[in-house]
Parts: C-alpha cells; structure tokens; sequence
C-alpha cells in the first residue's frame, strides 16, 4: 500500500468499525449486551454509560440483567432505557433490572432485515466518497508534484482495488447480521 493512500484506507477502516457498532445495536431476538452501548444515564450530575455504572450480564437467551453498584441507579437506568428506542419495558426488583426480549416477528424480523441492508449501502456510499476523495488528491497531487501519468493511475488502480475490498466486506457483514436476524 502506497503511504500515500493510507490516511484513506484508515478512514475507510473507520466505516467498517461504525457499521459494525450500528449492527452491534440491532438487536436479532436474543439478549445482547451492546444495544445498551448508546445509553446514558445522569451519574452524580455525569451522563454516563450503564455499563460504567452497573454489572450487565446475559443470565438467559433472552434476557439482560443489569445489576447498579448502587442502589439510587436503578430508577436512573430503568428512566433512560424507557425514554430510548429499544422498545423493551424494564422490570426491576429494587435491586436489578432485567430486559426481557420478546421473540421477534417474521415481519419484524423483515423491518430490520431492511434496515441492515440500509446500513450497509450507507456504508458503501461513505467509502465510494472516500474514494472519490482519494483520488481527487491524488490528482491534485500529481499537477503540484509532477507526478508521472502512470504512476498516477497506478495509484488510482490501488485505490479502486482498496474500496472493493472494503465493498466486499460490508457485503460480507450485511450477509451475516441479515442471516443472524432472519434465523428463528
């Protein structure tokens, strides 16, 4: 990889990690941890993340169980996870929380099956503007530095093969997570 391209193939590994957390938050009728990721919850004035501030565990299949290191956080979670979008209802003892997922429908199952597919083309529509970008610079680049013809499209042939790659791998991803998703 010519040092040149590298500041693109990072930004366009960068596209790959946020589709990855996207997908990390979809969640496909089994307990998983991440959905909780982007929720905060006010700790001592601080909007913190629940699992800085609780013991989150997977006790079933279907099922999260958050346990608060202190007991004045319960109320606090159990208000961010109602006013997020998970669409789950907590219920708590007084001591721990638990999130119950319900199985989900065939026609739910088809919603996010879509939204993953969304997902992805956004994705590859950010590493196609990379691209664009890349080789934009590149000649740019090749006016300002006297940069030979071929050496150019040398480097325009290596960029086309880097976003292929990554295109291919979000291909790869969406595949995965529609499959995880539509597999009852």
């Amino acid at each position: 990889m010519d040092a040149r391209l590298v500041s693109y193939e990072e930004k366009m590994t960068k596209t790959m990690h946020n589709l990855e957390e996207e997908f990390g938050g979809i969640r496909a009728g089994r307990a998983n941890p991440h959905v909780l990721d982007k929720l905060r919850v006010d700790y001592y004035g601080t909007p913190s993340p629940i699992q800085s501030v609780a013991n989150v565990s997977v006790p079933e299949p279907r099922m999260i169980q958050i346990q608060p290191w202190e007991a004045s956080l319960v109320k606090a979670i159990e208000k961010a996870i109602l006013t997020s979008d998970l669409g789950i209802n907590p219920t708590n003892d007084g001591k721990v929380i638990r999130l119950i997922f319900p199985e989900l429908t065939e026609e739910r199952r088809k919603e996010l099956a879509k939204d993953v597919k969304k997902h992805g083309e956004d994705a590859k529509v950010a590493i196609r503007n990379i691209r664009r970008d890349a080789i934009d610079h590149i000649k740019k680049m090749g006016k300002a530095d006297g940069i030979s013809e071929d050496e150019i499209k040398g480097l325009e042939d290596d960029m086309q093969k880097l976003t292929d790659k990554f295109v291919a791998d979000v291909d790869k991803a969406v595949d995965v997570k529609t499959k995880e998703i539509l597999t009852v």
